[in-house]
Parts: C-alpha cells; structure tokens; sequence
C-alpha cells in the first residue's frame, strides 16, 4: 500500500501551479468533435499545409535521445505534435522534416501510431535550411497538381505539443490577409546586455518586447520566395522565418498573442511538465459501469460524489451497449463494479469493446475493478484465485496499452465506516487514473 500512499499524494496537486492551468482540447475524438461543433467555427475556405521542422538533436536535454522522439506516457513526443494538426480538418497536409538518420524511425511512428496526411523529408544542417525543404516539398512529387498548392502554410516546432485549431485558425486567417503571422508571449524575465568584460550594459523595458513563438503562417509565395532570396549567412545562422518575409518580401507580419499552451519542450524537466499536463487531461472524467445491479449502483454513486469532491467527472451507465457505446469513443477510463464474486467476464468484454475502436494506440486506457464484497465473503483460498485471474488478464492487456486495476471494498452497516471506505475507493481509483501506474496493473488492492 505504500505505492498508493505515494500515488494519492503526488495527485494533490498545487493549483497555483502554472502547468495545472494549461489543458488544451487535445484528447477530443472526433465524436466528440461533431458534438461540440459550432456551424461556421474555425471554417477555412483556402488550402492550409503545415510544416513542423523536428531536425534537433535534443543537447539542452541532455538526454541522447532528441526529444521530439522521447516518450510520454509510451509515446513519443512528436506524435502528439501530429495529432494536434491531424484533428484540424481544413489542414490538407502535413510534412515533418527530420534529420536524414531518423527517418526510419520517423515512418516507424507515423506507421506505428496511424498518422495520415504526413509527408516525412530530409531536414538540412541548421534549421532555416530544414524548413525550406519542407516548404519545397509541399510542391513536389508527380503526384502533385498545380491545385494542390496550398494558400497558407503553418510552420510549428515538433516540440510545442499542445496547440489548439483555435489558434492555427488565428494564424492561418491572419498570414492570409497579411501575408505573414505569428505568435507573441509577454516576456517572463527582462532582457539585459552586457559589456566584453561581463558588464551590464542596458536592460529593455519589458513591456515593450515580446517573446516570439510558434505556430508562424505565411502564404506560400510569401515564405518560398523568402527562401530564395535569403544569404548562406541567413540559412546557416537565421532562426527567425518573420524576419525573413519582413527583409526580402516586405511582409510586416501580424503578431498574435498565443495561450500559455504554446510552450516548448526544451529541457529534461519540460518532458516531465509535458507528460504531467497529459495525464491530467486524461484523468478529468471516467465512465462507471453497474451491470444493472442495485448494490453496484449503490456504491457507483456514492463513488460519483465522492469523485466529483476530488474533481472527477463520472457518468453511471449500466453497460456499455446501445447508446451507452457512445462511451467507448470519448472516455479514456472506465470503472466497473462487480458485486460479491468479481466477474473477469465483465473485464474482458470492456476489453473486447475498446480493442475495436483502436484508441489504445494514442494513450493506455485504464480499466479498474470494484469489486464490492461482504466482510466474510470469499475464503483466503478464493481471494487469490481471484486475485491470480485479475493479474493474468491484466498483464496480456498491458501489452495492449490497457493497464486493468483491481480494488476491493467490504460492506458495511455501519454508516460512517462506509462512508470513510467509499471515500478511500474514490482517492485509490482516483491516482490510479492520474498516475496510469504500470507497476499497480494487475494488483488487487484492498480498502
């Protein structure tokens, strides 16, 4: 138990942390994208392409792998990059440019985690030459029609996971009218000069500067006539694509304030912020289900109010067929109680339900057994019977990417004792659901 005492402390935490704040819509499927459309929202009558320059070998990271391809929670940081822009509609097409030695891995991931719409290109040694090659790519290839070109094309680091279509909206829109466009943030600290000898110099009034950051857009005549006119010097050591449009096509970019979400991984403690922010997106709701019985209905919505205390939003349904299937598709954590005797079937049948929907690929669904039992129910010899049948099961799904949990609950007459159990099941599933703990699946604890 001492792991669940570390787990349920680790999920308290601080609201005044900046990082709780940002949640972008990343996790939405698309049912859950029609429901919440708005008519005419985000609508883009012009070709839209995007270009996500992911060449850097990672040394502020100081790990060997690059970051882009580091992984959160099993998957690596730039597929949730490509996923941000896949479920934007009006994008026709994206191209990564990655260093000539990952291309392999590259395609290994877009096969791996079903990416559609991706081009993958050679990057170049410095990044402004990584950048025109995926400008350049959007035009060739045989297969390509003079129509296709696209009218605007978005330039976004690999390592900025949680932008939203909201903003791409504001910056495709803006760099059509404009011809260039791209996102500001208010400067954190005030930026000072020094002198040969490690003096102060000057300092800049801060309210003056901001930070410039990505998503950029440009019309495509304007960033591909940029890169034709610009020097070896701008490719070799240029890292600003708004100055180029503003020095060889005369384009004064629109600037936009972007939302906190547009933050880049950059050191080791940013993966670690990033993986955070996703697991809590993850972890904002779950779905209970009762079998249609009256106990286990009992002890669900004692468990709904008890979640909803700790900020959980959870829907009691029955089961999952019919119009409760819709769950299936928009919930990534699923509780199911089982009445006297835990019933593995109920488990495998979730199971068999999610396989077939395929989001398992994107991030592990956590399912958690509540199996709610008398004091002197099952004998030592049936609870580990029971408690083998759950790890079995639990370590074939694991390597599915679903992480199965088990938790056991005694009946009580005695009010205020249920109580206080029904409140330590509700903490338990709650981290549980938070941490997606892989060395917790398959153990069945006890409250």
């Amino acid at each position: 138990m001492t792991l669940i005492h570390q787990l349920m402390e680790g999920n308290n935490t601080n609201s005044d942390d900046p990082h709780r704040a940002v949640h972008p819509g990343l996790f939405l499927t698309q049912e859950a994208e029609m429901e919440d459309h708005k008519p005419g929202h985000c609508a883009v009558d012009f070709p839209v392409s995007a270009v996500l320059p992911a060449g850097g070998s990672g040394e502020r990271v100081g790990l060997q792998t690059p970051k882009q391809f580091c992984t959160l929670l099993g998957r690596p940081l730039i597929s949730y990059t490509i996923q941000a822009f896949e479920r934007v509609s009006w994008i026709q097409n994206i191209v990564v440019v990655v260093s000539k030695e990952n291309m392999d891995l590259m395609m290994d991931i877009i096969q791996r985690f079903q990416h559609r719409k991706i081009r993958v290109v050679p990057g170049g040694s410095t990044r402004h030459r990584s950048i025109a090659n995926g400008v350049q790519a959007l035009v060739e290839g045989d297969d390509r029609l003079a129509a296709d070109r696209p009218e605007v094309v978005i330039i976004h680091d690999a390592v900025r996971p949680f932008v939203d279509e909201d903003f791409l909206y504001k910056i495709a829109m803006a760099a059509k009218k404009q011809g260039a466009a791209g996102a500001i943030r208010p400067l954190v600290s005030t930026v000072i000069a020094r002198t040969l000898e490690g003096y102060l110099d000057q300092s800049l009034e801060r309210a003056k500067y901001r930070a410039s950051e990505m998503p950029q857009g440009f019309t495509y005549d304007v960033i591909s006539q940029a890169y034709l006119r610009c020097t070896e010097s701008d490719f070799e050591f240029g890292t600003e694509c708004l100055h180029l449009a503003l020095q060889y096509c005369g384009i004064n970019a629109k600037l936009i304030e972007g939302p906190p979400t547009l933050w880049k991984v950059t050191y080791k403690q940013d993966l670690a912020a990033a993986e955070s922010i996703v697991k809590d997106a993850l972890s904002r709701s779950a779905c209970i289900i009762t079998g249609g019985s009256t106990r286990a209905s009992v002890l669900a919505d004692a468990l709904q109010k008890a979640l909803g205390a700790l900020d959980m939003k959870l829907d009691v349904i029955p089961d999952l067929l019919g119009d409760n299937a819709r769950y299936l598709l928009k919930e990534w954590n699923f509780i199911q109680v089982s009445v006297d005797h835990p019933c593995i079937s109920e488990l495998e049948a979730i199971l068999t339900a999610l396989e077939v929907t395929d989001r398992a690929l994107l991030y592990p669904l956590v399912i958690i057994l509540v199996h709610l039992s008398d004091t002197d129910g099952l004998s030592i010899i049936g609870k580990m019977a029971e408690a083998a049948a759950i790890m079995k099961l639990a370590s074939s799904a694991k390597l599915r990417n679903f992480l199965i949990y088990g938790v056991q609950i005694h009946q009580s007459k005695d009010a205020k004792h249920w109580e206080t159990s029904v409140s330590r099941v509700a903490e338990i599933t709650s981290a549980l659901i938070r941490e997606r703990s892989p060395a917790l699946v398959g153990q069945l604890l006890q409250t």
